[in-house]
């Protein structure tokens, strides 16, 4: 499962990032201290096994934690105790796999940091057959140098929510290009409700990160090409980057709603028309407004363009510092390889994701109808995964420069290649 908004310390933007992961790298890339300590929560019996420490991020969903401690009781192989970490996961976890307290298996998202400080292992050889119904892109954000550090535990993709009703009282369709979005926010905004909620902008330098990434993404761009380039550094960046400015000067943007982003209530309480957050909100909103929403990608930036949208979620790493590796692999091999009816559990009977093997997806009844099942091919078609070599200076270089431009009104291309200098020099340490 995602970032669920715990419900003290670390955000979904706190974890998901641009489709998901930041906090993990900020934090492995700072200096950290500190103990967490062994876990109390025992999942596993007595005698001469294997004794396995799992760690998980608090989560907001109901039976979560009760789920987790299922699973690990009913695996026999070894004796897994799991750890449920409240407030800053990232930091703890960071904190932790720098000690002697380090949980043999554990959920993050990859990040290059963890595998040159070798704190993860290669987990290639427990996929077998199943790797090719795994979810690709699933597999593309947890792999460095063509090898795989991560099992995809969940898929969490984010699209805009749509109120049909006041759609179709205004007599517009859906946006097909992110001019039609400027002007269906402006159209939708009335004295009482806006157009279009995107978030608080309470993120880094002021900017909702969380559309970043699918702006970009919807002219042709990205943070960074499959060869690790700058892939942002060009004329139709600049362009889409200049309608997330026209967008924020609309004045069609409900800012300071109750709840951030990641929450619907802006949403379901009619403060906006239209919102942007997770497939983890669907089952909140249905109850609440029932057939009246729809839902769509970020749309394409003009005709060359494409819709987009981050597919974010969880991964389970197995540490090099365990002291039972291999004993840690078969644990995640069974729990998010083989026991697909633990994976369809985890997804679909606590939060609402999408289970990252391709036949779990299919068959899954929640997800083969209505507004889900839109969703379930957005995500195929549209999503896009984190490219773990992005890095906490690369972002903040990002945000600044994304900042200087909607907030500030500078010059698109004159702060892409500032950013873009910072990100070539990143990569430059990275990759030599």
């Amino acid at each position: 499962m995602p970032a669920r908004i715990p419900n003290a310390g670390l955000t979904r933007r706190d974890l998901l990032k641009r489709t998901g992961g930041l906090a993990a790298i900020a934090a492995f890339a700072a200096a950290c201290g500190g103990n967490t300590g062994r876990p109390a929560d025992s999942g596993g019996g007595g005698g001469s096994k294997v004794n396995l420490t799992q760690w998980y991020h608090q989560y907001g969903e109901t039976g979560t934690k009760e789920a987790a401690l299922k699973y690990a009781k009913a695996y026999t192989d070894s004796n897994v105790a799991v750890q449920w970490v409240p407030g800053d996961y990232g930091a703890k976890l960071a904190s932790g796999l720098l000690s002697s307290s380090a949980p043999d298996v554990f959920e993050s998202q990859l990040n290059i940091a963890m595998v040159k400080s070798n704190q993860v292992v290669p987990l290639d050889d427990i996929l077998g057959d199943a790797k090719d119904d795994f979810n690709p892109n699933d597999l593309k954000t947890n792999t460095i140098d063509g090898k795989l550090y991560g099992i995809k535990m969940i898929d969490d993709p984010q699209v805009f929510y749509y109120r049909k009703s006041l759609f179709e009282k205004a007599g517009i369709k859906p946006p097909e290009t992110v001019d039609d979005l400027i002007a269906a926010a402006k159209e939708l905004t009335t004295d009482k409700v806006k157009g279009l909620f995107l978030g608080n902008f309470t993120g880094a330098g002021g900017v909702n990160i969380s559309v970043a990434g699918p702006s970009l993404w919807s002219s042709g761009g990205a943070y960074l090409t499959e060869d690790n380039k700058p892939g942002f550094n060009n004329e139709r960046a600049a362009q889409a980057f200049s309608k997330l400015r026209e967008l924020n000067q609309s004045n069609s943007l409900l800012l300071g709603a109750p709840a951030d982003w990641a929450d619907p209530g802006a949403f379901v309480q009619g403060l906006c028309a239209i919102q942007w957050t997770g497939l983890w909100a669907m089952p909140g909103i249905q109850k609440a407004l029932g057939d009246d929403f729809g839902v769509f990608a970020y749309p394409k930036l003009d005709a060359q363009g494409k819709p987009a949208l981050p597919s974010g979620g969880w991964s389970e790493f197995v540490s090099a510092k365990s002291a039972n590796v291999d004993a840690a692999k078969a644990f995640v091999k069974a729990l998010w390889v083989d026991n697909q009816e633990s994976q369809e559990d985890w997804n679909l009977n606590y939060g609402f994701h999408i289970p990252p093997r391709k036949s779990l997806a299919a068959k899954a009844t929640k997800l083969q109808t209505g507004v889900a099942a839109e969703v379930v091919k957005l995500n195929q078609d549209y999503g896009v995964v984190d490219l773990p070599a992005w890095t906490p200076t690369m972002n903040t270089a990002f945000n600044d420069m994304l900042t200087n431009v909607m907030r500030k009104g500078a010059d698109p291309a004159a702060e892409i290649a500032k950013a873009d200098k910072t990100v070539t020099t990143e990569l430059s340490r990275l990759f030599g």
